[in-house]
């Protein structure tokens, strides 16, 4: 699972379609999930890739 937030968006699908060769499922993170970081900065994740 990639985490990522707004800035990191287009380096996260692009690597998650390299992965798996097709387009991800994007979902936006539940403001309770909010702690978790993006995996490309340290900033907060506001949306994952599964």
């Amino acid at each position: 699972m990639i985490y990522f937030c707004e800035s990191h968006s287009d380096r996260a699908i692009e690597d998650a379609i390299e992965q798996d060769g097709h387009p991800p499922r994007m979902e936006k993170m539940e403001n309770d999930a909010l702690s978790t970081t993006c995996s490309y900065c340290e900033k907060k994740a506001v949306y994952k890739v599964e």
